[in-house]
């Protein structure tokens, strides 16, 4: 047996699986954003998932109430898919700048969507969201290490304790 062909083998049995992504799509929309959670994990996804829009530099609120601290437009949170996999309705109050998701046995492929209204307080357009104002923002899983949405207006956060699906 060649040294390559040994090295090779020893690879393959030292390989460790991946671990399982959990992605938070945003996109801005008139007159409701659109938050879309995914992941590509073995195992159904449960625990907690916080989006914190407070670490952004835009000054970002979710604008629930059009008495509130917001711009023009205020709405609600509104479970569009997935709501059998969120344990309850998130606690929400106008000008929150995080938001706390209990899911509860996401499984991969199938989306948890929600709309609600984003605004910026410190830009010229407030009810307006681009990709760079929500670019620094983040998300956690279950006390995990913070993912950072990029100007993409995505962020992924690994899933420790399942591996990645294929």
């Amino acid at each position: 047996m060649k040294i390559s062909q040994v090295l090779v083998a020893g690879s393959i049995l030292c390989a460790t699986p991946g671990l399982a992504d959990i992605d938070v799509n945003f996109r801005e929309g008139a007159p409701k954003d659109r938050f879309t959670i995914s992941q590509d994990g073995t195992c159904p996804l449960s625990g907690r998932l916080v989006i914190d829009l407070g670490t952004a530099p835009a000054g970002l609120i979710f604008d629930t109430d059009v008495r509130g601290v917001g711009f023009e437009v205020a709405q609600p949170f509104e479970l569009v898919e997935g709501g059998q996999y969120l344990a309850a309705e998130p606690a929400l109050l106008d000008g929150d700048s995080s938001i706390a998701l209990d899911l509860l046995d996401l499984p991969n492929g199938a989306p948890l969507v929600f709309t609600i209204d984003i605004d910026n307080t410190i830009g010229a357009r407030g009810i307006t969201v681009t990709g760079s104002e929500i670019a620094g923002s983040t998300v956690v899983f279950n006390d995990g290490t913070p993912a950072v949405f990029e100007s993409t207006a995505r962020a992924s956060v690994v899933d420790a304790e399942c591996a990645a699906g294929t």
